[in-house]
């Protein structure tokens, strides 16, 4: 039985980037062909070259008429970017943060979960205990880009960067996450977490703090909690068991969810969305690794994360059985086959992995 009407048709754009993107974008295209066979979920994708190699050949990042393409689609799965002949900052900017921005994608999704086989850095801790999700807002804060340079160049040079918050953007926000929270529906009980830093930042956290307490109150089955950033990071380590879900800013989100990702055990396993939950909205899903230009054409990268990107893909299109399916097979496969999660050390090939997770749908 598949999730939805068989006559329903899933649109994906796919972005392999740079280095081992395509690599592992082939892996998890793989899984997708496989369990929507089994599924009967019908789908179409356009392959898309934007880059670094486009980059450097056309000296454009996103073709004009670029984004309003984006939009015709459901979803976007992108692999990776990064060239290592192109200035850092050029495609995160122009690529990464200018889809995030222009389709409006303000919820960063990031789950932290430790899979069965997988090691973690934390003594004693194992799968029961690394299961928890960060809600990060992504289109506000710093990474706006609002400021300027007063003398550059000169010893008196003046740097001026501002964090934007506005009231929708966090209300939005933080009303999503405790939806997510809601739907969730941890066993453990369910618990939003705010992470902000109010008694230092206090305007824009004050904001964030105000609007937390009350949407709160719309939500009285959900536990309202809420960590300074400095001991969020303690008790990620510490007590990881303790989270169900985070929501917070742009830039703290940034930061914690690299640590929650080596909680779980390495940028390899590490997958996250990028969402537009509005009526119409294109999300786009990713590994969040890099682009790994070391390892490219070597088939060692470790696809995993992909494979489980492609999973959220799947789950936020509306297609949650087949989305289980996939998380099912990735933690066969990190439980029963795999060495390692480290790019050369699995024990198997890229397109090896790949194929185990096919056979474990």
């Amino acid at each position: 039985m598949s999730d939805t009407q068989t006559d329903q048709v899933l649109k994906i754009a796919v972005i392999p980037g740079d280095g081992t993107g395509p690599e592992v974008t082939d892996e998890a295209m793989k899984v997708l062909r496989a369990v929507a066979e089994l599924e009967g979920i019908t789908y179409e994708t356009e392959l898309l070259d934007w880059g670094g190699e486009r980059y450097l050949r056309t000296g454009e990042i996103i073709p004009e008429g670029g984004l309003d393409h984006l939009r015709s689609f459901d979803a976007i799965f992108l692999g990776a970017v990064g060239h290592p002949d192109v200035p850092p900052g050029v495609l995160e900017k122009g690529l990464l943060l200018e889809i995030r921005f222009q389709l409006d994608q303000y919820i960063n999704l990031r789950p932290v979960k430790l899979y069965p086989g997988v090691e973690t850095p934390l003594k004693d801790k194992g799968p029961e205990d690394i299961d928890f999700v960060v809600v990060r807002e992504n289109t506000e804060d710093l990474y706006c880009g609002t400021g300027g340079f007063l003398k550059k160049g000169t010893p008196d040079e003046v740097a001026v960067q501002t964090a934007l918050f506005t009231r929708k953007g966090c209300e939005r926000c933080i009303r999503w996450a405790f939806e997510y929270t809601r739907r969730r529906n941890n066993p453990k009980g369910k618990r939003l977490t705010l992470v902000a830093k109010t008694n230092v930042l206090t305007y824009g956290h004050d904001l964030w703090w105000r609007t937390f307490q009350e949407v709160a109150r719309e939500y009285p089955d959900v536990e309202a909690d809420y960590n300074h950033v400095d001991a969020c990071c303690m008790w990620m380590v510490k007590n990881p068991e303790y989270y169900d879900v985070i929501v917070t800013t742009n830039m703290f989100g940034d930061i914690i969810t690299d640590l929650g990702a080596i909680l779980q055990g390495g940028m390899g396993v590490a997958a996250g969305g990028n969402i537009n939950p509005d009526p119409g909205g294109t999300s786009m899903f990713e590994p969040m690794g890099g682009s790994a230009p070391k390892y490219t054409g070597q088939g060692v990268i470790n696809p995993i994360a992909a494979i489980g990107a492609m999973a959220m893909l799947l789950e936020h299109s509306g297609y949650p059985k087949a989305a289980q399916r996939v998380m099912n097979a990735i933690q066969y496969v990190t439980g029963n086959k795999m060495k390692s999660q480290a790019a050369g050390r699995m024990g198997y090939s890229t397109s090896q992995v790949g194929d185990l997770v096919v056979e474990a749908l």
